[in-house]
């Protein structure tokens, strides 16, 4: 009993070598190919987002040095502000405390002045009295008690003066 026939298994050898052959021909190798060209893809677009990482990562580290920058340059021009505020203040404050000083000076020399002008005016004034009081003692006849009385009434006058 010749239970395995030889052809046919050759037969059905046959038959599965030719399918392996056209699945590998037709379908395994643009199967394969497509995984191939699926996984470049996949492993173009990792490449491209850690790319984009590395540039956005360089970005906002440029960014932060310029934020940095920009910051020091603020307080730089802060300072240079205050500095300069600080130097208008103390050439304001010396320009006024000048300027009293000047009005002091001319206060003052107005005050001299005028006090010239008084001593002057109370000088002739003193001259003029002193003239209407001799004319007057020139004039009279004096004795003790009217020469006295004269004097006292003299100077009076020139204490009603001051």
């Amino acid at each position: 009993m010749n239970l395995i026939d030889i052809r046919m298994v050759g037969t059905q050898i046959l038959g599965f070598l030719l399918l392996l052959w056209g699945l590998r021909k037709w379908a395994w190798g643009p199967l394969l190919a497509q995984l191939e060209t699926r996984r470049q893809k996949i492993a173009g677009e990792f490449a491209e987002a850690e790319r984009r990482q590395h540039a956005a990562d360089a970005l906002q580290a440029k960014l932060e040095q310029d934020l940095r920058a920009i910051d020091v340059q603020a307080r730089a021009k802060l300072q240079e502000a205050v500095a300069e505020g600080q130097k208008v203040a103390g050439e304001i404050r010396t320009q006024a405390q000048k300027e009293a000083q000047d009005r002091l000076a001319r206060a003052a020399d107005e005050m001299m002045r005028e006090r010239e002008k008084a001593k002057e005016l109370l000088k002739e004034q003193v001259i003029q009295l002193s003239l209407a009081t001799a004319e007057k003692i020139l004039r009279t006849k004096l004795d003790d008690p009217a020469q006295r009385r004269l004097t006292a009434q003299f100077i009076d006058e020139v204490g009603a003066l001051r």
